[in-house]
């Protein structure tokens, strides 16, 4: 139980992670319809992102972000859409500052982008073009693709002269 968790993020809690943002979408869904089947990407980001990478940063939390179409939805995204939800008992314990959390926290975010061909480019133009501060500080660590499946675990941010070194 303390502030970072240094174990390492494997598949199986990518997986896991993955299976948390999908349910809390399904919630969303419920209550904004015009977003069903409208998810670009999953993708866990900032510092726990960067640990996946180089397994030196630490997990405070689990930040992670879903991404639906901005072009097909009907209106405008439902700003600072944020949720929480509990990782549960795990390897990675828990931060004591999470009071009534069994494992590590995990937040939940989501926002409408520009979708293009594939949803590694839709995220990185995001990121890249860093238009509002959201993007701005998701651009400053890292980006992990949790969905969908087939790309799971690819590092899609930071790009070769893009973003911040994974370096301290």
């Amino acid at each position: 139980m303390g502030d970072r968790s240094f174990e390492k993020i494997n598949d199986s809690d990518l997986t896991k992670l993955c299976e948390i943002a999908i349910k809390d979408s399904e919630n969303f869904v419920s209550r904004y319809p015009r977003y069903k089947a409208r998810i670009v990407g999953i993708a866990l980001c900032q510092g726990a992102a960067l640990h996946y990478i180089d397994g030196r940063n630490g997990v405070k939390d689990f930040d992670v972000w879903t991404f639906y179409d901005k072009n097909t939805a009907a209106a405008i995204f439902p700003p600072r859409r944020h949720g929480t939800c509990d990782f549960g008992p795990s390897k990675f314990g828990r931060r004591l500052e999470d009071a009534g959390f069994t494992g590590r926290r995990v937040d939940l975010f989501g926002r409408s982008i520009d979708q293009f061909s594939d949803p590694v480019s839709s995220i990185q133009t995001y990121l890249g073009n860093a238009r509002t501060p959201a993007a701005f500080n998701l651009s400053q660590k890292a980006a992990v693709l949790l969905y969908p499946g087939n790309l799971r675990g690819r590092v899609i941010w930071p790009v070769r002269g893009q973003g911040p070194s994974t370096g301290d």
